[in-house]
């Protein structure tokens, strides 16, 4: 990046530290609309995404469109400190009632937890966890066995950080997930009750912009793109700043809003469908890729005094992402079995 130049806009793609095989289709699309993919992987994981799905990751890779980012130096003291706090304030407020009985655990690393930034405060959460049945002790000294929905929480929270976490290492990175799940889990995250959030989520249903590219040679995918990547990139922008925008009105003007601009959007999706399609298309019928947008209005309930329900968030608002408020989002890529 040349000095005065617009930082690359970097897909992070989470909750999962890689995708798997059957996911390759979809990280191509995302190129069309962000400049590189980027994965938060930790050191005990390294290669394992190649071996998940040789076909991208190794080309993308090589290209220099795959960042392999550990979290052993993303997820440093201020993220730890941040985690920490949002994390301690859902689970003293008791927003994970009920889940200590849920069926299971899931391995999430100790290095997005934090335990690499400040050990003691991750440690100190992962005391209260395992305490209240949400996590277990660890098996393999890298990794904590802990809930599902606490650990998607956990991968849903470092998701935000990320925004600011990244900037301080020059990276523009944007939260991008495909919606197996990923997306319940952030709404009900945003609804918890400690979360200045509350009442505050947007979320924008999924039009298709795209079609499966897993067939699609990656020089086709990076030539269509270097044609019409503008328009689909101004297209993501456009989403982006219309979430902003809709996280800042009440109900009965948001519904307007959505309204009024529903059509735009739905234009502007159906012409680059169209062209994906025309320039791809070999068969009758073709499986489509939604985009959406989830997102929330945290700095706009910060600014005004923080109700006794808030209370217990405490430390906790200083996570809010420094930019404007809304800027709390993740991008939503869903499959679409057939084309509309």
């Amino acid at each position: 990046m040349t000095d005065g130049a617009a930082p690359s806009e970097i897909a992070y793609y989470y909750p999962e530290p890689y995708w798997l095989a059957r996911e390759g289709g979809w990280i191509k699309s995302l190129l069309l609309f962000f400049d590189e993919v980027a994965i938060l992987l930790p050191d005990y994981m390294r290669g394992q995404h190649v071996v998940a799905d040789p076909s991208p990751a190794e080309p993308l890779e090589g290209r220099g469109l795959l960042r392999v980012i550990e979290p052993e130096w993303l997820v440093d003291e201020p993220t730890t400190a941040q985690l920490g706090d949002v994390m301690e304030s859902l689970v003293t407020s008791e927003a994970f009632d009920g889940v200590a009985e849920a069926a299971g655990f899931a391995e999430l690393s100790m290095s997005r937890m934090g335990y690499r930034g400040l050990p003691d405060v991750a440690h100190r959460l992962y005391v209260e966890l395992e305490r209240r049945g949400l996590a277990a002790e660890t098996q393999d000294g890298v990794s904590i066995p802990m809930r599902p929905l606490v650990r998607s929480v956990y991968l849903i929270v470092l998701a935000q950080l990320a925004r600011d976490a990244g900037m301080r290492h020059q990276l523009d990175l944007h939260p991008v997930t495909n919606g197996r799940g990923a997306t319940e889990a952030f709404e009900r995250f945003l609804a918890l009750e400690p979360m200045p959030s509350r009442g505050q989520v947007v979320s924008f249903d999924l039009e298709v912009v795209s079609i499966d590219l897993d067939d699609v040679p990656l020089d086709d995918v990076l030539e269509y793109r270097r044609e019409n990547g503008e328009m689909h990139r101004r297209y993501m922008q456009n989403l982006r700043k219309f979430a902003l925008e809709l996280s800042l009105l009440d109900e009965p003007d948001r519904v307007r809003a959505i309204d009024d601009r529903r059509t735009e959007l739905q234009e502007e999706a159906r012409d680059l469908r169209r062209r994906a399609v025309e320039s791809w298309r070999s068969a009758k019928d073709v499986a489509g890729f939604g985009l959406g947008i989830t997102g929330a209005a945290w700095a706009l309930a910060a600014s005004n005094p923080v109700p006794a329900a808030l209370a217990a968030l405490g430390a906790g608002l200083k996570m809010l992402p420094s930019k404007a408020s809304g800027s709390a989002y993740s991008c939503l890529f869903k499959a679409k079995r057939a084309l509309p």
